[in-house]
Order: C-alpha cells, then sequence, then structure tokens
C-alpha cells in the first residue's frame, strides 16, 4: 500500500513529463509580502490573471511592526513590502488579511486555525516553513518566487516528486519535553542535511499523543533537517481540532470529509525508501549551542568536544562556538542571557503561551531581561486575553506584544542587538539571523520562560 505521502500526491497529478517532473495541482496558495511581488509582477507584466483567485491568501507577517500597528510603519522598506502587498491583493481579486484585521497573523499560524490547511491538500507558500502545514495531514512545501508564479497563473507546479522517509518515535514524552525538543533532538542525530531530498512522516506513540499544536511545531522544523517537508497522518486529534473552524467543511459535507481523510493513513504494509526509529526516553529539554539548528544538546549535557566532530565540519564547528563565545565541553546551565523570545511560526499558538505562563506564574521576569512575547495570529491574541493569561503574564512583568513574525528574522523593529545572547522559540539560529552579531539558543516554550525569570539558562523541570 502506500503512504500517505504517495497518496496525496498521487491523486493531485496532472501529469507526469516523460524524463522530467510532475506537473502537481495545488489546492492552496498562501502569499506574504517579501516573496510575492515579483511574481505578481511577471503576471501584469504578461497580462495574465490569477486563475484560482478563491485558492489563495494573502497577509502579511515578517515586515510588520509587533506595536502600533495602527499606525504607519515607519521604515521604508517594509512599508513599501505590506503596502505592495495589499495594493496586489485588490488588483488580482484575492483574499487579505491586512494589518489590524481580526483574521492577520503570521500565515503559518492563521491557515491552521482557520481551517484553510487541511488533510489531503497540496499546500504552497514562498517561504519554507511551510512544512508546518503538514501537521494536518496535507502535502505542504516552500516554492521559490518563479514557482509562486507559476500557481498563481495556472494552479498547477512543476515538482521533481521527493523520496518518503518515515520517523517513529516510540514511547511517551517526559515531564517537560515538549515537540521543539523532539524536533531539535532529530536535527543534532540526522544534522540540517540528513532529510534532504525526503519528505518526513513522523509517527510513534509520542507524536500520536502530541497536540496539533505540537504536531504543527514538529512539522514546521521539518526543513531545518534539509526536508522537503514533514506531515503526520490526520487522525481524531487532527478532526477535532479542525470541525467549525471557519473553512472546514461543515454539516454533511463534513462527514463526508473525514470519512475521507481517515483512508489517508500510510498502510501497515506502506514501503518507505527510508526508516528511523528513536525512543522518546532519551530526549530530555534542549538547547542549541552554534549557528545551526542541528547544533543543539540537552539541557543538562555539556558542549561537544572537537574530536566527537566530523573532521570535516571541525573548522565550522569552532567558528559557531567563537561566535557564539561558548567552549568545547562547556555546560550551559546557568548561562546569563539577555533576551527571551516567545513567538513565530514555530511556538506562537496559544498552547505555546499556556506553557510560558505555567511556569512565570508566581514569579517575576529577572532583572535585566528583555522578554518580548508574540502571538503568531490576533486569534491568538484574543485567547490570551480571554483566558486571563495576559493579567498572569503581566504580573510576573512581561507585556503580550501584537502579532507578526517579530524577532524570528531581523526584517522588523525587534531585533537582538550584537553580542548579546537570545533564548528564542523560533526556527533558526543562523548568524545574524535576529539581528547582526545576535547570539540564539534555540529552545521550546517552558525553557524560555525558565530563563526569562531567572536570567540564565536553567532546566524548567526544576521550576514545574
Amino acid at each position: 500500500m502506500n503512504t500517505l505521502f504517495d497518496k496525496i500526491w498521487d491523486r493531485h497529478v496532472v501529469q507526469v513529463i516523460p524524463d522530467g517532473p510532475t506537473q502537481l495541482y495545488i489546492d492552496r496558495l498562501y502569499c506574504h509580502e517579501v516573496t510575492s511581488p515579483q511574481a505578481f509582477s511577471r503576471l501584469r507584466e504578461r497580462g495574465l490573471k490569477c486563475f484560482r483567485p478563491s485558492r489563495i491568501f494573502c497577509m502579511p507577517d515578517h515586515n510588520i511592526p509587533t506595536h502600533d500597528q495602527d499606525k504607519t510603519i515607519t521604515d521604508h522598506v517594509s512599508r513599501l513590502q505590506v503596502d505592495t502587498l495589499k495594493a496586489n491583493a485588490e488588483y488580482f481579486g484575492l483574499t487579505y488579511y491586512g494589518m489590524m484585521h481580526p483574521d492577520n497573523g503570521i500565515i503559518h499560524v492563521v491557515g491552521p486555525e482557520k481551517g484553510l490547511s487541511l488533510p489531503g491538500m497540496t499546500i504552497v507558500c514562498g517561504d519554507s516553513h511551510t512544512s508546518t502545514h503538514g501537521a494536518m495531514g496535507a502535502v505542504a512545501f516552500g516554492i521559490g518566487t518563479s514557482e509562486v508564479e507559476m500557481v498563481m497563473a495556472a494552479q498547477c507546479i512543476l515538482q521533481q516528486k521527493p523520496k518518503t522517509m518515515r520517523i517513529t518515535i516510540n514511547g511517551s514524552l517526559g515531564p517537560g519535553v515538549t515537540a521543539k525538543d523532539v524536533a531539535l533532538y532529530l536535527m543534532s542525530k540526522l544534522t540540517t542535511a540528513g532529510a534532504t531530498g525526503y519528505f518526513v512522516e513522523y509517527a510513534g506513540r509520542a507524536v500520536r499523543e502530541m497536540s496539533m499544536e505540537g504536531r504543527l511545531t514538529l512539522c514546521n522544523l521539518s526543513i531545518e533537517m534539509g526536508a522537503r517537508g514533514g506531515l503526520v497522518a490526520p487522525d481524531n486529534t487532527t478532526f477535532d481540532y479542525l470541525k467549525h473552524r471557519a473553512y472546514a467543511p461543515k454539516g454533511e459535507e463534513w462527514d463526508k470529509a473525514v470519512a475521507y481523510w481517515r483512508t489517508l493513513a500510510s498502510g501497515h504494509d506502506a514501503v518507505f525508501d527510508c526508516e528511523l526509529s528513536f525512543d522518546a526516553a532519551d530526549i530530555e529539554p534542549r538547547i542549541t549551542y552554534g549557528t545551526n539548528p542541528g547544533m543543539g544538546i540537552g539541557i543538562s549535557e555539556s558542549v561537544p568536544m572537537p574530536d566527537t566532530v566530523d573532521e570535516s565540519s571541525r573548522t565550522s564547528f569552532m567558528k559557531a562556538l567563537k561566535y557564539m563565545g561558548f567552549s568545547p565541553g562547556q555546560k550551559l546551565i546557568g548561562h546569563k542571557i539577555d533576551y527571551v523570545f516567545l513567538g513565530a511560526c514555530t511556538n506562537g499558538r496559544i498552547e505555546d503561551f499556556r506553557a510560558f505562563a505555567s511556569i512565570v506564574r508566581g514569579r517575576r521576569r529577572a532583572e535585566g531581561v528583555t522578554a518580548w512575547l508574540v502571538p503568531g495570529s490576533w486569534a491568538v491574541e484574543r485567547q490570551i486575553r480571554a483566558e486571563g493569561l495576559d493579567k498572569e503574564l503581566a504580573a510576573a512583568g512581561f507585556e503580550v506584544r501584537q502579532p507578526g513574525c517579530s524577532a524570528c528574522l531581523a526584517m522588523n523593529d525587534d531585533k537582538i542587538p550584537a553580542g548579546k545572547y537570545a533564548v528564542s522559540t523560533s526556527n533558526r539560529n543562523f548568524e545574524g539571523r535576529q539581528g547582526a552579531g545576535a547570539r540564539t539558543i534555540l529552545a521550546s516554550p517552558l525553557v524560555a520562560a525558565a530563563a526569562a525569570v531567572t536570567g540564565q539558562i536553567t532546566d524548567p523541570r526544576e521550576l514545574m
């Protein structure tokens, strides 16, 4: 029998070009302000309209500020990109959720929460973390700007079919261990290139027990292993999450959809190009020490010694340690930090804010720590307030900001200063990713919260 990936892919094949790529039908295209302008310009130059505008949804997220969104964006480049997306959406008749719109947010947070991302779909966006939507049981992947134009014009794309990999996580996760820790663990084992050329299906008890939001985090980080995307078989957790969402099927259509979605799971005899298994018991809360997401350790572990690193990587390993200001063999627990960032398409959902609040509740933000708590959407922001989390966070000395990509990347006002350490729930820790010279330590919301109230890297299990 076919894998989950094969079933969705095969259903969307328009034609296979001999000795060439597959023409694949795309159900949903998401557009943000950074990677779409050139695609829209090319359509105008060619005198084309969008083939199926109802399948395309646009919103700004990368460049927008996380405060005073009711005012004009001060940065000229950011303002131009946001204004251009709005103008293009209006010209081509596309759904547009602008700043301050109640449905605005990070596109990879809004898609699932609106029920725009559904099981069995093919979903693309000019953004690598489109892999997030695979958690719904969809084939979702990032594409380039020329491919964005292709989908706008034809609702199809030319793609080589990837290989398939299944990663099974056996057993249950321990206290304080989250989906983010699972992803960081897998990256450290596979490296940032270990899944190159594959679409990864996550399976096993630990994955089945994850919430929908945990699965979204796990699939979000698939790209950081080099994978084309990641996905999880839809099940009752998926269906419970999607029911009554704005764009989810209703009534009899819902029942028909669920019946179909249940058929998507990989069969017991499905054959993958690669199979890997890991034990949940081996995973503890994790942090990164270097300048790519694969350079990570368990929070109780030490920075590796050079002789444990592959000889071909030692030069870059030492360069990364120099940039971060760390030494081989160093334990990072107790290391002073300056900034904490909770948010991004990786960890900007309501469950992440609940986790953060569970640690800081009854405590105070450490002196000298700047914390940016940024919801992934206005829907998340409203839920934070409805649950009173904003008041609990304020009592601990924290402020909830307005939605956006924020400090995930240095494309807006939320930049970490050079030389400062930031414990971040985002997805990448490259040199300069959060600001020129910034030192990023990737972690889960629980680890971020523990750092925020202690002012240093702390095992969250000590505060739980």
